[in-house]
């Protein structure tokens, strides 16, 4: 359920134990606001925290609060936004392309958006990899370009270190 305020929620309850708001993901779709925030909380909190965040289950809110650690960044990383016409089974080939190449997805948002003049529906995802050893940036452009002649891949290159 989606309501002014539900965010502020969250972050009373987490400042009030001592817990610091790492890193989040958060959005409104489909009429349903929904995400995931990272929280450090000292260990003697946790417990308190997460009966806490639960009691908002009684606002109209599902909680889960799941123990873990936040994981370590792959070695190699690379963004890229993918433009292309909509169709049926778009994610399943890109994903599927991108698992074959054994790439891991770190973050994926999508939408469908109108394109400009002709009015036809447009798929745009931003994705973040994480590359293994041995797998160039241009051996992922040319595998998701090889899906189709229609897709546009813009990369992000890493900054040099």
């Amino acid at each position: 359920m989606d309501r002014p305020g539900l965010v502020n929620s969250l972050s009373v309850r987490i400042a009030a134990m001592g817990g610091s708001w790492l890193e989040s993901r958060l959005a409104h779709l489909a009429g349903v606001f929904a995400g995931i925030v990272l929280v450090r909380v000292a260990d003697e909190q946790a417990e308190a925290l997460a009966a806490s965040l639960a009691a908002l289950s009684g606002e109209g809110l599902t909680v889960q609060v799941l123990p873990g650690a936040a994981p370590a960044p792959p070695a190699r990383e690379m963004t890229f936004e993918l433009v292309g016409n909509d169709r049926p089974g778009i994610v399943r080939e890109v994903t599927e392309t991108l698992r074959g190449l054994g790439a891991n997805i770190e973050e994926f948002s999508s939408h469908i958006q109108s394109a400009p003049f002709t009015g036809a529906e447009m798929f745009r995802a931003l994705i973040r990899l994480g590359l293994p050893a041995g797998l160039s940036i241009h051996d992922v452009r040319a595998a998701l370009e090889s899906l189709t002649a229609e897709f546009m891949v813009d990369i992000t290159e890493p900054e040099a270190v």
